[in-house]
């Protein structure tokens, strides 16, 4: 029988059933001879271990085990204490250094019954029945919410006791047919007729829990550094398939520039429904740090009075640029534009354009172009980003401004935006006042969502 799962030993290595109930992991390298007794390690399923018999050192029944908990305060991986319920339902708590041996049939501590504590409700400590099994969980290495069937240990001998570490949870159907039919087999067989199934296994490093308390996420020391290292859009797809409440807890859990970009992707009442559900200030502090275009636009799906008291706890610039933007008709160019672009005088050199883009503090991304302005504000040109980063650094920029320049009236409606940047083949597009005043910019992202809205 063999099993792949992922270890440090190799991703070909065959786990065998042992004389004692327990299922080995025997590493042996490529021309080498019988595995030497450190290779060996044992790896057995939650579903084994759930309601096995349990003893004391004296051989006296305590019960069935329950669950397992993990105080990720001290170690993410090691089992702390075993749950043991009792014939009259009390809850006995085993420490990990009080446990002797640990098997599908039995498990057996290494003290006697007088010497093991009740068990004393402990928010601090991660349950793996209650908490993880059948929990909806994050799978950062593949991107996607994923429900747990079933938990892996690794068991380990340790001076005298015996030790498990969480290895991985599994989300596949070999697992689930574990579950399904776990009591309704031997274990050997159960497991023997799993391995006919498709497995899956999520390293423990790649698992994400999802708290929605935000006290009890800083003592299960939940983290979302794996998370906020992924793409905004991935993590967005990730908080389309979670619940409010834990859409809420993710988003919690992120910085404010990562909470921002992620909620940025996701529909527009979904973000505003988020963000009503943040204080004030903290809904302000996400939305600071979105383009002011996309501000504007969660901001006016809010409540007026709702909308009012974030932006009065927003700084004072931010907040200036987003109330300009909601000054402007609904699905007009003026609503579409955003005030984050790069403009200079008409008389500036290429030196200058290069030094106003490393001081540009706005989503590099988005900008293709920089514009130039008259002593008056008026729009006079505008240079794409690769024509100055071929030039010398002394040439003017208005020599090097595209021949037509294109742009469109704040009043102008969305399809007359989406129709210019068809025709001209355009990534961004200057929007003017009457007086021809550059105003804003609107970007090719913000016109292809008013296309695949429309199809």
């Amino acid at each position: 029988m063999n099993r792949l799962i992922p270890s440090r030993d190799g991703p070909n290595a065959p786990w065998r059933a042992c004389p004692h109930g327990v299922f080995s992991f025997l590493g042996k390298r490529k021309g080498a001879g019988p595995a030497a007794p450190d290779e060996r390690r044992i790896m057995i399923f939650f579903t084994e271990l759930q309601h096995t018999d349990a003893y004391d050192v004296n051989g006296e029944y305590l019960g069935r085990l329950q669950d397992l908990c993990v105080d990720p305060a001290h170690n993410s991986l090691l089992v702390s204490s075993y749950l043991v319920r009792t014939p009259d339902k009390r809850t006995l708590c085993v420490a990990h250094d009080q446990m002797q041996s640990i098997s599908i049939r039995q498990i057996q501590a290494a003290v006697p019954r007088d010497q093991i504590r009740c068990y004393s409700p402990d928010e601090g400590l991660l349950h793996v029945k209650k908490e993880v099994l059948d929990q909806q969980i994050i799978d950062v290495n593949h991107r996607k919410v994923v429900r747990v069937n079933d938990v892996d240990f690794d068991i380990q001998p340790r001076n005298g006791h015996t030790e498990l570490r969480v290895l991985a949870v599994n989300v596949g159907l070999a697992a689930a047919i574990r579950r399904l039919l776990q009591g309704l087999m031997a274990k050997h067989s159960l497991r023997s007729f799993s391995e006919m199934f498709p497995s899956s296994a999520i390293p423990w490093e790649f698992v994400n829990l999802i708290e929605s308390d935000p006290s009890r996420r800083v003592k299960l020391r939940i983290s979302y550094d794996r998370l906020a290292m992924l793409h905004p859009a991935d993590i967005a797809d990730i908080l389309e398939d979670l619940s409010h409440d834990e859409q809420r807890a993710v988003i919690e859990g992120l910085d404010e520039e990562t909470a921002a970009q992620a909620l940025s992707e996701i529909p527009t009442h979904m973000q505003a429904a988020l963000l009503e559900s943040f204080t004030r200030e903290k809904a302000a502090d996400i939305v600071e740090e979105m383009a002011p275009d996309e501000a504007a636009d969660v901001l006016q799906e809010m409540p007026p009075e709702t909308s009012a008291e974030v932006l009065a706890d927003m700084g004072k610039e931010e907040a200036t640029e987003v109330r300009e933007l909601l000054g402007f008709e609904e699905k007009t160019a003026g609503a579409l534009m955003t005030t984050d672009y790069i403009v200079v005088g008409e008389e500036a050199t290429v030196e200058g354009a290069i030094a106003a883009l490393r001081s540009y503090e706005g989503a590099v991304e988005s900008v293709h172009s920089i514009f130039l302005v008259g002593p008056q504000g008026t729009l006079t040109g505008a240079v794409p980003i690769g024509r100055i980063l071929l030039a010398k650094s002394d040439t003017l920029l208005k020599d090097l401004a595209s021949e037509q320049l294109i742009s469109v009236d704040s009043q102008a409606d969305q399809k007359r935006v989406v129709d210019l940047f068809h025709k001209y083949n355009l990534l961004n597009l200057p929007v003017v006042d009457d007086k021809s005043n550059l105003l804003g910019v609107v970007t090719v992202d913000d016109v292809l969502e008013i296309v695949i809205s429309r199809e």
